[in-house]
């Protein structure tokens, strides 16, 4: 049985000559479409291989995988508004909360606006553990959902900055992705207190959804303050 590396390596090679999702199943079926989007998002069609795709879809070659992934798109749509709505709401109705409000400019300014995942980046340990506190009270976050990222340097020590946020958000190491480690041409710390920068990061796309909606919702009340 074939492993999953040479899966990746001969669906890679596959793309590269222009196939299309479909004739790379036919080729690989133990594989799914998601898996491929992941794999082969980074791949470059030339016109050439992009006209070819296109005339298998216009022919019905590959018809029903554009019907499915048309569906599937419209639907991502319609409940991204969905959420969004009913959330930019919810943002009117907690305006006096301050706690709330600070958690959402906080995140407006230091968060994730993109790719539909919840990040939240910053080296300030009070910042750190006010957000956890924030994305555990408001947003209602399972522990099993916090992943951390850090970013240090390599004048740090990782045990000591690991341990140090671990503490700091409240998870365990075993929720701790591989630390970056950045090359400095510093030989020791000007800040003793800084002990590299912490990443939050939750994958749940219907809590950034709301994050946005939320964010919205604040700003519209603010235009409606006067000038």
């Amino acid at each position: 049985m074939r492993i999953r590396l040479d899966d990746r390596i001969l669906a890679r090679e596959l793309r590269k000559k222009g196939l299309s999702f479909s004739e790379i199943i036919e080729k690989i079926p133990k594989l799914s479409k998601s898996t491929l989007n992941g794999w082969l998002k980074d791949i470059e069609l030339s016109q050439k291989q992009k006209n070819r795709l296109l005339a298998r879809i216009r022919t019905g070659a590959d018809k029903g995988r554009l019907k499915g992934a048309f569906a599937n798109h419209q639907k991502r749509i319609e409940i991204t508004k969905s959420i969004i709505s009913v959330s930019r709401v919810e943002a009117q109705e907690k305006i006096a909360d301050p706690f709330f409000i600070t958690g959402v400019m906080l995140y407006w300014a230091e968060g994730d606006k993109t790719q539909e995942r919840v990040g939240f980046t910053n080296a300030d340990p009070m910042m750190i553990r006010f957000m956890m506190k924030w994305f555990r009270k408001i947003c209602n976050v399972p522990e099993s959902k916090f992943r951390i990222y850090l970013s240090i340097m390599t004048l740090h020590d990782q045990n000591e900055s690991e341990k140090y946020w671990s503490q700091i958000t409240g998870i365990p190491l075993a929720r701790f992705n591989k630390t970056h480690i950045k090359p400095t041409l510093l030989r020791g710390r000007r800040n003793p207190s800084y002990m590299g920068t912490c990443r939050i990061v939750i994958s749940d796309k219907n809590l950034f959804r709301r994050i946005t909606g939320w964010r919205l919702g604040l700003l519209e009340n603010f235009e409606k303050l006067p000038s």
